[in-house]
């Protein structure tokens, strides 16, 4: 039985360490900033949905595969704004999913510049499926036939600063930070680090056809190193774009994607390694797709 704790232990340990940290990271950040920080909920006039699907390291088995699901939008007539957001994270045998609602209030600093405060509380479940583990060397049926789950309450906070051409946050996940059991209640513990994201970016209008808009996402947590992604995107007619985006110790990417009518969204993005480990895999592949609902809030 000691084996099968430690070997469980083990396998939550390579799930946060994998990705450098234990929350999934999307590259086509920028479209789904609501996920990262509660406080956007509301910040635009209107209700939108995003939808996001992640598969990395492509050609590793058991790589991780990740989905991501949100909804936001404003209050009809009050300064303050609602969402929801559900993600799914599968590495091989262990997953972790997250659900999540929202409510952010947003406050006028000077002339158009505000201010928006936001709170997330949601669950979030680890699972070990040990059907899909195959042991050499140990003969343990207990853990290749059952399938080992927890759930724990879960919290994030987050600040807005925006105008109409740019925009700052700071949000902090996994605020609890509670403690995961695994199997019973002799298991090994791994804590649920805290999180912390700083965002911003500013849209140069070039003509009236073109703006670029630089943007920068930083991502850190305790004993991990920090990571931080750099991402231009030009857009012609706020209806074609074409983005490149750096992130530290792992990939550099290219985005493409297209809005029609102002409403659909259809993006996708292309990870190259830059790390020793692409070698190992052919990249990663990013789908996006959106809706903007009509406007309710002048």
């Amino acid at each position: 039985m000691k084996k099968l704790l430690y070997i469980l232990t083990i396998f939550i340990a390579i799930s946060g360490e994998i990705q450098a940290q234990q929350l999934p990271h999307f590259t086509q950040y920028m479209f789904n900033d609501y996920a990262l920080n509660p406080a956007v909920a509301g910040t635009k006039d209107h209700y939108e949905v995003r939808a996001i699907s992640r598969f990395q390291w492509v050609g590793i088995v058991d790589a991780p595969q990740t989905i991501n699901l949100s909804i936001n939008g404003p209050h009809t007539e009050k300064p303050m704004g609602f969402g929801a957001y559900l993600y799914n994270d599968v590495t091989g045998p262990t997953s972790k999913t997250g659900l999540y609602g929202s409510y952010a209030y947003n406050i006028t600093i000077v002339n158009d510049i505000r201010l928006s405060m936001g709170l997330s509380f949601g669950l979030l479940q680890n699972t070990i499926d040990g059907t899909k583990i195959t042991l050499h060397d140990i003969d343990d049926p207990v853990l290749q036939e059952g399938v080992y789950s927890t759930w724990v309450p879960d919290a994030n906070i987050g600040f807005y600063i925006y105008d109409k051409n740019w925009f700052g946050g700071f949000s902090t996940f996994q605020l609890l930070s509670n403690k995961l059991k695994i199997y019973d209640e002799k298991s090994g513990l791994n804590r649920l680090k805290r999180h912390y994201y700083i965002m911003g970016g500013y849209r140069f209008d070039i003509t009236p056809e073109f703006s670029v808009e630089p943007s920068l996402f930083f991502k850190g947590t305790s004993n991990v190193p920090p990571q931080i992604d750099l991402n231009a995107k030009l857009t012609y007619q706020k209806m074609v774009w074409l983005g490149f985006s750096y992130r530290s110790q792992d990939a550099a990417s290219v985005l493409i994607g297209y809005v029609h009518n102002e409403r659909y969204y259809f993006g996708y993005a292309y990870d190259f390694g830059i790390s020793e480990f692409k070698n190992y895999n052919s990249g990663s592949h990013e789908i996006m797709i959106g809706l903007r609902f009509n406007t309710i809030k002048n």
